[in-house]
């Protein structure tokens, strides 16, 4: 039995060994999809790279980056990126290696698309700066979109939340939150950013999926600007991720 799995800490909040379950009965795939929960990437790492059977796994918070000294080797768009969501697996005579691969951007990419309206969205703001939020940086790119990172420390290039001016908030009508606040069990939270100043012109982004619908976006919808929350990002990388897994072959 092939196994695959999601390496991150905490996971209480993920769909993705549910996802992967339906998937496999569905399509009568003899495999099985654990959570590997560590809070020690050292530890965990050690564990996967001794289980003969395994495939391939995901990654998430807060290991996206710090994987990637583990890995033989990256894709293209990964090392692009500076972050890794997808680990391919290979078993040969030189040992078991590992291959990083983003499907994040992929999933990002085909779920945001159809929402833009190139005539009004022209510049992002990107909440947050961990391993997901470079893989959207580097999706609005590809979409035709300028990204600004905001974080809550100051730094080169990026803005604080401070900084969100009814000016900036104007420019930038798309915002995607790649921060895990507001994630379950924190459903009250909400990244601070100015919601008074959000317009029907606006589009926020959440990657968080549980809840299905996070202060984050009933915020913005009182406002009266478009929502969506993360669940068919989820479901577009995990189709992506199994492809990438298989390539490997």
């Amino acid at each position: 039995m092939e196994l695959y799995g999601l390496l991150g800490y905490p996971l209480g909040h993920s769909f993705s060994a549910r996802y992967f379950a339906d998937k496999f009965e569905r399509e009568h795939i003899d495999a099985v999809y654990h959570n590997f929960e560590y809070d020690n990437v050292d530890e965990a790492m050690a564990f996967l790279l001794h289980q003969d059977n395994l495939k391939g796994f995901n990654v998430t918070i807060p290991y996206k980056q710090a994987v990637m000294p583990y890995l033989k080797g990256l894709s293209v768009e990964a090392e692009s990126i500076g972050a890794v969501n997808v680990v391919c697996v290979k078993h040969g005579e030189n040992g078991t290696e590992l291959y990083g691969c983003n499907s994040d951007v992929i999933g990002f990419c085909r779920s945001i698309n159809p929402l833009l309206r190139p005539d009004v969205h022209k510049r992002a703001l990107v909440l947050g700066t961990g391993g997901a939020s470079k893989a959207v940086k580097y999706g609005l790119e590809k979409l035709g979109i300028t990204p600004t990172y905001v974080s809550r420390k100051p730094a080169e290039g990026r803005l604080t939340y401070n900084d969100l001016t009814p000016e900036v908030m104007q420019q930038h009508t798309v915002i995607v939150n790649c921060s895990p606040v507001g994630m379950y069990p924190h459903t009250d939270e909400a990244p601070s950013i100015p919601y008074q100043q959000l317009t029907a012109d606006h589009l926020l982004y959440d990657l968080v999926y549980n809840p299905l619908e996070t202060r984050f976006m009933q915020l913005g919808a009182a406002q009266g600007a478009t929502v969506k929350n993360g669940l068919e990002m989820l479901h577009l990388q995990a189709d992506a991720a199994w492809d990438m897994w298989h390539e490997c072959d």
